[in-house]
């Protein structure tokens, strides 16, 4: 008899961990998404999830690494603004933020910790791409959903929101191919590293650069896309090398270009992002040789993550990968008051919205939140 009870407990324990696995993964369907114009599949052969609806109001968390430059500082108040507005704040019963810095095991137990608290889904910007795969299988077991975007996660078992980073090297690389046929020395300032953003936008450069047939000398500096870092970084490299042909980078801009203003180097092409610092010296020094192709992808892609992650606890359609457009401007179609902002901070990020799915922001709705942990 004894024996028999066990047995039964065993047995319904073990049908209710696999009823629970089953539930927590999501369907594999026919696609389009519930919103096509909005969660765009990354390419033709992108699956299609469908995770089983819950009830909401939703716990949802955001995990943040990296915090100390202003691209992720905007993205955090961006953050807590989309969660802020009357429509989305009425399905959320709470939304915290968490930002543990370069440390990837820290940020790994940030995730464990929501998970165990029970939130319905995480959305993160993961410091390492390939190091969450415990954390990504704890998430699916337990039911929560689990969005990356900007640095996304190198898996198919949650889901990635982003812009293809890799094809924004190819712009920057092929900007300053047109601007130097000939090829020439050119300063690459990157972003932080480890990161998959850095990794993807370096190794679009360096294809496109080789694919050239042109010869290139390209000096690598690192500038964790922050501009007081990018500015000293490329102001020991201009003192180091004299001078140089061109330059891209991945973020700190308006202190790449102070730099050279500040050591009199000659205006070069350069191929960068897309803060309003920045775009006010493309616009302001065109006419005296600085030609820019600011491109990138704004901090509002964290509000494209949290709004999928909504969409997919609702129990709609959408793609395990999801592709975002860049906002792209280059010389000479720099316009005030559209492109760039004269009244506004140098360190707020132009093109901080994604229309079609219905995500806008003005400068004064974002600069209006915080960004430390909630």
């Amino acid at each position: 008899m004894v024996k028999s009870l066990i047995g039964g407990i065993v047995a319904a324990t073990a049908i209710a961990m696999f009823s629970s696995t089953a539930l927590a993964e999501p369907e594999i369907v026919k696609g389009p998404s519930a919103e096509p114009d909005c969660f765009a599949p990354w390419t033709p052969e992108t699956k299609f999830f469908k995770y089983p609806k819950k009830e909401g109001p939703y716990r949802i968390a955001l995990a943040n690494g990296y915090i100390a430059n202003t691209w992720r500082i905007q993205m955090i108040q961006t953050a807590k603004a989309y969660a802020a507005q009357p429509d989305v704040a009425a399905k959320l019963k709470e939304f915290k933020v968490v930002s543990t810095g370069e440390d990837v095991p820290a940020q790994i137990s940030a995730i464990n910790n929501f998970i165990d608290s029970g939130y319905d889904a995480i959305v993160v910007n993961a410091q390492n791409p390939t190091a969450f795969a415990p954390v990504i299988k704890r998430a699916k077991e337990a039911g929560v959903v689990l969005v990356a975007f900007d640095n996304i996660l190198d898996t198919e078992d949650a889901i990635n929101v982003n812009v293809d980073q890799k094809g924004l090297g190819v712009l920057w690389a092929n900007w300053l191919i047109k601007h130097l046929p000939e090829g020439g020395k050119v300063l690459e300032v990157r972003g932080v590293a480890g990161t998959s953003v850095d990794t993807d936008r370096h190794n679009g450069i360096h294809e496109t650069f080789a694919a050239s047939g042109k010869k290139w000398d390209v000096v690598e500096v690192m500038g964790k896309w922050d501009d007081p870092t990018a500015q000293k970084a490329t102001a020991d490299a201009i003192a180091v090398h004299k001078k140089f042909d061109g330059i891209t980078a991945q973020g700190g801009d308006t202190g790449v270009v102070q730099a050279m203003i500040d050591a009199k180097h000659p205006f070069v092409p350069v191929g960068a992002e897309t803060e309003n610092g920045f775009r006010k010296f493309c616009a302001k020094f065109a006419s005296d040789g600085l030609k820019c192709s600011s491109a990138g992808t704004g901090p509002a892609q964290v509000a494209v993550a949290i709004k999928t992650a909504i969409a997919a606890l609702e129990g709609q359609v959408v793609p395990q990968s999801v592709k975002l457009p860049l906002a792209i401007v280059e010389d000479p179609n720099f316009k005030e008051g559209q492109d760039y902002f004269p009244d506004q901070s140098d360190n707020f990020f132009v093109g901080n919205s994604f229309p079609t799915c219905g995500i806008n922001f003005t400068a004064q709705e974002i600069m209006g939140q915080t960004k430390e942990n909630q």
